[in-house]
C-alpha cells in the first residue's frame, strides 16, 4: 500500500506545498520511537533493581534482557555491560584466589619440600605370639639386649601397639599433608618386630631429616604425662651418636613443647624432673640411628586418667597433631 493513497487524518495533515510521502515516513518512525522508548526503559530499570544494592545474595541476580534481543539483534554481553558474573574456579572452596590469581602449588617454595621423616610405630600386636622371635639378642653397639618387646597394655587390655600404629597413621596423613616424605618402619604387616636394630637401619637407609617412635609408658596407677626420651652420647661398636645428640634435643625440645600445647597433657610427674625430657643410653633405637631421633612417650597405659586419654580417638588425633607440630618446627617448616 502507498501512504498517499491514505485519507489524511484530522490535525495531521500537512500543511500546504509538503510532499505527502516524506510526511508518511516521518509520521510512521515517530510512532515506532513512542514504542521502543518505554520498553527500552522499563529493561534498563530492571538491570538496576535486579543487581543494585541490597539484593539478596543468596539467590542469584537477575539479568534482564535487552529489548534488542526479542527482534533478533545480538544483545551486550552481562560482563562487558559491568553486570558481576561467578566463575567457577574462583571464590571460597575452590583453592583458587577470589582475585582469580592462580594458587601457589603446594610444597613449591616450601622448606619441607623434599625432607623425609621416618616414623616408627612401637612394638607390634604380634609380638605376644612370637617371644622366641623376639627375645634373641641383638647388638646395640654398648651391650646387647632383646629384638624387641611385647610392649604394654592398658588394665583393660588395650596394646601399646595398637595405639602407636594409630597415632603413627594420624601422624603420617598430617606429615604428608606438608608435603613431607613419611617411611614407616612397619605397618603390623608382618608377624613381629622388626627388631630394634632394623627399626633404626630403616631411619639410617633413608636418610631421614627426622625419626620419631612412638610409644607409651607402662608404670604404676599415679604416674601420669608425657615424656620425649633422647639419645645420650655413646660410641662403641656400631653406635656413636656423637653427630646427632645436639639435633636429636631440638627435635626432641619441638615435640615436647608441641604435645604439651595440643593435647594439654603435662610433662611425666615420674621421671625427667618435670621438664619432659629423658636422656638415655640403653636403647638400642637411638644408640644405632645416625639421623636425628627421639622416642615419644605420650602417656602412661597403667594409669587410669592417662589410659581414658590414650583410649580415645579424638585424644590420639592431638597427640599426632602435636609430634607432627614439633617435626615441622624442627625441619623449618
Amino acid at each position: 500500500m502507498r501512504y498517499d493513497d491514505s485519507p489524511p487524518q484530522p490535525d495531521t495533515a500537512p500543511a500546504p506545498g509538503t510532499d505527502r510521502r516524506r510526511f508518511a515516513r516521518r509520521s510512521a518512525l515517530a510512532v515506532a520511537a513512542a514504542v521502543i522508548a518505554p520498553t527500552t526503559l522499563a529493561g534498563w530499570v530492571l538491570v538496576q533493581v535486579g543487581t543494585g544494592a541490597g539484593a539478596d545474595d543468596a539467590r542469584p541476580p537477575r539479568v534482564a534482557v535487552p529489548a534488542a534481543a526479542a527482534t533478533g539483534t545480538p544483545a551486550a554481553s552481562p560482563t562487558a555491560a559491568g553486570t558481576a558474573t561467578a566463575s567457577p574456579s574462583t571464590g571460597p572452596g575452590t583453592g583458587a584466589p577470589a582475585s582469580g590469581a592462580p594458587a601457589p602449588s603446594p610444597g613449591a617454595t616450601s622448606p619441607l619440600a623434599g625432607k623425609t621423616v621416618v616414623v616408627d610405630p612401637g612394638h607390634n600386636t604380634g609380638n605376644f605370639d612370637h617371644s622366641r622371635e623376639i627375645n634373641q639378642q641383638v647388638d646395640i653397639g654398648t651391650a646387647r639386649k632383646e629384638c624387641d618387646t611385647t610392649g604394654t597394655t592398658t588394665r583393660a587390655g588395650y596394646k601399646e601397639a595398637e595405639f602407636t600404629l594409630d597415632v603413627s597413621r594420624r601422624l603420617r596423613t598430617i606429615l604428608e599433608g606438608r608435603g613431607l616424605k613419611v617411611v614407616f618402619t612397619h605397618e603390623a604387616d608382618r608377624a613381629w618386630g622388626p627388631c630394634i636394630t632394623e627399626r633404626a637401619r630403616i631411619g639410617n637407609e633413608a636418610n631421614a631429616d627426622a625419626v620419631v617412635s612412638v610409644h607409651a609408658d607402662g608404670v604404676s596407677e599415679g604416674s601420669r604425662g608425657y615424656h620425649v626420651i633422647l639419645p645420650a652420647k655413646v660410641k662403641g661398636g656400631a653406635a656413636d651418636t656423637a653427630a646427632i645428640v645436639g639435633p636429636s634435643r631440638a627435635l626432641g625440645e619441638r615435640i615436647a613443647a608441641n604435645f604439651a600445647r595440643a593435647t594439654g597433657s603435662g610433662p611425666a610427674n615420674y621421671l625427667g624432673g618435670g621438664t619432659g625430657l629423658v636422656v638415655r643410653d640403653d636403647l638400642g633405637g637411638l644408640n644405632l640411628s645416625t639421623r636425628p631421633k627421639v622416642f615419644v612417650e605420650c602417656g602412661n597405659m597403667r594409669d587410669s586418667k592417662d589410659a581414658a586419654l590414650l583410649t580415645s580417638p579424638q585424644w590420639r588425633q592431638k597427640a599426632a597433631q602435636g609430634i607432627a607440630d614439633g617435626i615441622v618446627g624442627f625441619l623449618g617448616g
